[in-house]
């Protein structure tokens, strides 16, 4: 492995020249046809939940207007088709949106971690909040009623994630975890997504929250044990979840999902190159755009 990596070395700044895509207003999908050098990605983190009142709906719709509702909450990724693969990692062709460019401020500042993930293999883990690379994704595709650069309606996009829908009453709720290595040379970002129902109408939302805190702690538990299976060393973690309860009468949906996308041309500001949003700061990047600030709340 080691002569296989010898030579190569992690360039964000190619990657993202290399992913922006043929629409001026739209992000599309990884593989898509119509790029020009379109070698490289980048990958964002939505994580949404929301209900629907079944009102005569059979099993098969009622789920998928659950699911649609997921799409267009929060980061807005409705109408898309997502190609859904069984594993997700972002390697040397790709980059993460508010990470690697366009960097959220929370980021770029000192974040505290929320606790110390143990490996195997090294020092302990800082684990983060994830909220600043979902907050990131809302800023590049906008809200349903404020889109930026969402994806074109119908576009194919290669996704990983996990999703569930279910009637209540009970609770929905899903969570990601994306790990980032020391040596990005010879290793990708892991993510892991989980997704699943708890409890019933007895169920407080107190005991939901202390729930998934302990589902985090098998998510970046799992995500060592991944290093550990490939040798890779991990530096940081980021990590979240959402929730809703489902009333009676309703069904809900929880959605998380890491879409690998080509960037709109009109998200690269006029006078600079793509390579340029490598380190660039998110909100220097608003400005340099003249975006509106995202004030619509659902």
């Amino acid at each position: 492995m080691k002569d296989l990596i010898a030579s190569i070395k992690y360039d964000a700044s190619k990657v993202i020249s290399q992913a922006v895509g043929p629409s001026k207003e739209f992000c599309m999908g990884y593989m898509n046809p119509g790029t020009q050098n379109g070698e490289g990605y980048i990958s964002a983190m939505k994580l949404s939940v929301g209900t629907v009142d079944i009102k005569g709906l059979d099993v098969v719709t009622e789920s998928i207007l659950a699911y649609d509702r997921c799409g267009k909450s929060d980061a807005y990724f409705g109408q898309v088709n997502m190609l859904n693969t069984a594993s997700a990692f972002c390697g040397l062709n790709g980059a993460i949106w508010g990470l690697d460019l366009a960097v959220h401020e929370d980021i770029l500042g000192k974040m505290s971690p929320m606790y110390m993930q143990p490996q195997a293999s090294g020092q302990d883990i800082p684990v983060y909040n994830a909220r600043p690379l979902l907050d990131a994704t809302e800023r590049l595709f906008g809200k349903e009623k404020q889109r930026r650069f969402p994806p074109m309606p119908g576009a194919h996009i290669v996704c990983a994630g996990q999703d569930v829908s279910a009637r209540g009453p009970l609770w929905v709720w899903a969570c990601i975890g994306v790990a980032i290595p020391k040596n990005r040379d010879a290793a990708a970002c892991l993510f892991v997504e989980d997704a699943n129902t708890y409890g019933d109408d007895s169920t407080t939302e107190s005991e939901m929250i202390g729930y998934l805190e302990g589902t985090l702690r098998k998510v970046t538990d799992s995500i060592a044990l991944c290093g550990q299976d490939q040798g890779v060393e991990y530096e940081r973690i980021y990590t979240g979840y959402k929730y809703i309860f489902v009333e009676p009468e309703q069904v809900g949906c929880a959605l998380v999902t890491v879409p690998s996308v080509y960037l709109a041309q009109n998200a690269i500001p006029q006078g600079m190159d793509a390579a340029s949003l490598h380190n660039l700061p998110l909100a220097e990047w608003e400005k340099k755009l003249e975006l509106e600030e995202l004030t619509f709340m659902e």
